[in-house]
């Protein structure tokens, strides 16, 4: 997918594209988890309406918290799992928009060293 050490490195432009199409997969996986978990909160939470549970699962995702509380137990494990769920989606979002950025840092490092 990178371009090997022995390469040089991408142009600036390359870079980019590289960049864009890694923020709008983070941005997909973000959606993709929202959609999700807005549907699975509406079903385990009788009478949440759309926008109630989007404003819900954004806050949860966001780490400020749930704006209401469940009323049911299963609504209240659904929110205890995504709320474990999204830590992860968290760690693998910020590891997906960095990893172009420490690979490119990391082979600039490495053509110094074949330089010398």
């Amino acid at each position: 997918m990178y371009e090997s050490r022995i390469e040089q490195v991408i142009s600036k432009r390359q870079f980019a594209i590289r960049m864009l199409k890694h923020l709008l997969l983070a941005l997909a996986f973000i959606l993709v988890s929202l959609l999700c978990s807005m549907m699975g909160y509406m079903w385990f939470e009788d009478g949440v309406h759309w926008h109630d549970a989007a404003l819900n699962m954004a806050m949860i995702a966001s780490g400020i918290g749930p704006t209401m509380l469940p009323a049911t137990v299963q609504g209240k494990i659904f929110l205890a799992l995504y709320s474990a769920y999204i830590s992860v989606v968290f760690v693998a979002v910020l590891g997906l928009v960095m990893a172009p950025i420490m690979h490119r840092i990391l082979h600039v490092f490495h053509l110094d060293d074949d330089e010398a």
